[in-house]
């Protein structure tokens, strides 16, 4: 049960939102531009950006943005529930870029100890193709996941545990990003 009066039947995030949508907009809008949005000069696909943002997640312990944006991760071309479950489990053994494993070690310290990012760390990921802009996409995603994993966890929203739901919670980011509140979740809760 949350901890404030949030909309009922609405899981997660979406709830948190809808009961203060004056700041669920500039969330909205930041992590359309991070997981959704191309970008000019990004070199990341939208796959390896909610990748990150699973991964994060998962080691937050917060089930809804794992299954959420894993779900979304595995809906983009190249992406699998088993590549998201690979990822978030071992990193290093998972079938994924040597640039994407560099930056994932980037995320991980920012999740775990900010301070930890080492310049050794980003120079291997600049060895393995990361631009500047990879990088500081991935220190703002790994960052932003923080706060959106213990806003979603901080309120105990509803975070049902009913995969379907998130495998189309996951088409439906994929295809159309983060932009717009989310009116109705299918398939129906109970």
């Amino acid at each position: 049960m949350a901890h404030i009066d949030l909309p009922e039947g609405v899981p997660g995030i979406g709830a948190a939102f809808a009961f203060r949508p004056e700041t669920a907009k500039p969330m909205r809008e930041l992590a359309h531009v991070l997981l959704f949005e191309p970008g000019e000069s990004a070199s990341l696909s939208s796959r390896d950006r909610e990748l990150i943002a699973s991964y994060v997640s998962s080691r937050n312990d917060c089930f809804f943005c794992q299954a959420s944006h894993g779900a979304a991760a595995a809906s983009h071309p190249g992406g699998s529930d088993a590549l998201v479950a690979a990822v978030c489990s071992d990193p290093e053994s998972a079938k994924i870029s040597g640039k994407l494993k560099a930056l994932l070690a980037i995320a991980g310290r920012v999740q775990d100890d900010p301070k930890s990012v080492t310049p050794k760390l980003v120079e291997m990921a600049r060895a393995e193709g990361a631009t500047d802009l990879d990088i500081h996409d991935t220190v703002l995603i790994a960052a932003a996941f923080c706060m959106y994993n213990r806003y979603v966890d901080g309120l105990a929203t509803m975070q049902p545990r009913d995969k379907e739901l998130y495998r189309t919670m996951g088409e439906r980011l994929a295809s159309q990003g983060y932009a717009q509140p989310v009116r109705v979740l299918e398939p129906a809760l109970p």
